[in-house]
């Protein structure tokens, strides 16, 4: 095909996007920005995004809550999208492939990490280059990287991802964050057939955990706030619910999990969910809080039953095509409401309330 991309002197294109400015008057809210995207190198691809999923990181990175947002900031790292260009040394794409750019474009590639394939845990002196708010490069040079809120997108071909043709496409996205971030911790801790693993939280992450972690044959009980989520959970085929505002239901539950993954985004008292773990049961992961815990965790309540407290962040590139494949294998896809780009500040509004059933995903065509 023709690439309809026009390049300036300089080898620099500019892309439609949404992105927030960070200024005192409505700097938090998303508003149409140009983006600057240059010809890919001899190594990249272009990409003309299709898909964006909207992660509860991108509500956070937006408000600069983790105090680390560079503006302007255009957020987005859950991209599908088309080739439409690629660079001369690329051999593994071709044009009109459809592909995925999950929360990295980037990393040294020399460090233990990267050449173990967990580029997420980057060593290098400037660590990972994030999809977006990516300040650095692994030279050291500095560069704000843009994401998936806009037209199109520049990618290095090894950290583009292939989607198998038996997902959905427009579904597929958020399993380039939201899939890697809760198998990965699922694969390493060796959640196997017959386990007891309990999910915290069924929102975007968590009802990913519950199909993923039954596809892979354990015992999955949704545990939640919300009693009206019972029916949903059943639905994505948790065995069990536990409302953790049910103080007997929770009593009776103490030491009976091998596994517990937390994907509560924000601060919250992890000592009630430490007790669920079963004497020296695997530990207790957290994926979705990036902060300090609401209160701190009791140290007995740990060391008395050889218990674990431990944390997890994304996936690497070999992890994140893994958990596409195995997701086409077991025909899970995230459930989804498909928006247009101009609703994307409602739909932060009601990311923020808890409102969503379970992800947004946006419609790119939409602003082009």
């Amino acid at each position: 095909m023709k690439n309809p991309i026009i390049y300036d002197e300089t080898k620099k294109f500019v892309a439609k996007g949404y992105g927030a400015s960070g200024n005192l008057i409505g700097g938090k809210t998303l508003h149409p920005v140009e983006v600057e995207r240059f010809q890919p190198k001899a190594d990249e691809v272009l990409i003309e995004i299709m898909y964006c999923g909207v992660c509860h990181s991108d509500l956070h990175q937006v408000n600069n809550d983790w105090k680390n947002t560079i503006y302007s900031c255009v957020p987005g790292h859950e991209i599908i999208g088309k080739v439409i260009e690629i660079g001369m040394e690329v051999s593994a794409f071709y044009l009109d492939d459809i592909v995925g750019v999950g929360c990295m474009v980037d990393s040294c590639q020399n460090c233990r990490s990267c050449m173990n394939g967990e580029e997420q845990y980057c060593l290098g002196p400037v660590a990972q280059t994030m999809t977006y708010n990516g300040y650095f490069k692994p030279d050291g040079s500095n560069y704000n990287t843009f994401g998936g809120f806009s037209t199109h997108i520049v990618v290095k071909d090894s950290f583009v991802l292939r989607i198998p043709k038996t997902l959905k496409y427009s579904n597929a996205a958020p399993i380039l964050c939201a899939g890697v971030t809760t198998y990965s911790p699922l694969k390493h801790w060796g959640i196997k057939e017959g386990d007891s693993v309990g999910i915290i939280g069924i929102g975007g992450l968590g009802h990913m955990s519950v199909m993923i972690a039954k596809a892979m044959g354990a015992k999955v009980t949704a545990i939640t706030t919300k009693e009206e989520k019972r029916q949903a959970a059943h639905e994505l085929g948790a065995d069990f619910i536990l409302i953790s505002e049910d103080e007997e239901a929770m009593k009776a539950s103490e030491t009976t999990f091998d596994f517990l993954l937390c994907t509560i985004p924000y601060s919250f008292d992890i000592a009630p969910y430490v007790d669920l773990l079963a004497p020296r049961g695997r530990t207790i992961v957290t994926v979705g809080l990036l902060g300090p815990y609401k209160s701190a965790t009791n140290n007995m309540e740990v060391a008395k039953y050889g218990r674990s407290i431990a944390g997890s962040i994304i996936g690497g590139i070999a992890e994140t095509q893994e958990v596409l494949d195995f997701c086409a294998e077991h025909n899970i896809l995230p459930h989804v409401e498909i928006i247009d780009i101009k609703d994307i500040n409602r739909a932060f509004e009601k990311l923020k309330d808890e409102e969503v059933r379970f992800r947004y995903v946006v419609d790119m065509n939409s602003l082009k």
